[in-house]
């Protein structure tokens, strides 16, 4: 390896982010949402309600940040939180309204971006695309495992 710059896991890095700042770029134009409002957002949609945990879970981010994310979706009409069914002090995330229309718009923002990005793939470009991540995700969930390594 002749530099950091050669190593796979810094190209794909360095991709996702690239992604995920013109995203926020957009997103942050279109809705006035962040990457993590969005995520949010976009997650909720998929189920009736979520509890906090079970959003932090799906979002990959950790319970402090969703919470914050959560509040400020509150603060600004997009999500409300009720109390749950089995347990009283687990409270269940869901969308408003008007968080289910910016939804609807940011997924068709998604879907766009998604497009894009398609098109400068071969149909054969991205059939290898989606191979090579199913099994490059196998393997960095085998690697963090610790005793992968050991």
């Amino acid at each position: 390896m002749a530099s950091i710059r050669d190593l796979l896991s810094y190209r794909i890095h360095k991709l996702a982010g690239a992604m995920s700042r013109g995203a926020a770029a957009r997103y942050r134009a279109e809705f006035g949402v962040t990457l993590m409002e969005w995520r949010a957002l976009a997650l909720l949609g998929d189920d009736a309600a979520l509890s906090l945990q079970e959003l932090a879970r799906q979002a990959a981010l950790d319970k402090s940040q969703i919470s914050r994310v959560v509040s400020a979706l509150v603060a600004r009409g997009l999500v409300k939180r009720g109390v749950s069914k089995t347990d009283a002090r687990a409270a269940r995330i869901s969308l408003t309204p008007a968080g289910a229309r910016i939804r609807a718009g940011l997924l068709r923002s998604a879907a766009a971006r998604d497009a894009a990005f398609a098109e400068v793939l071969t149909e054969k470009e991205q059939r290898v695309l989606d191979k090579a991540i199913r099994k490059l995700t196998k393997e960095a969930r085998r690697q963090a495992d610790p005793d992968a390594w050991r």
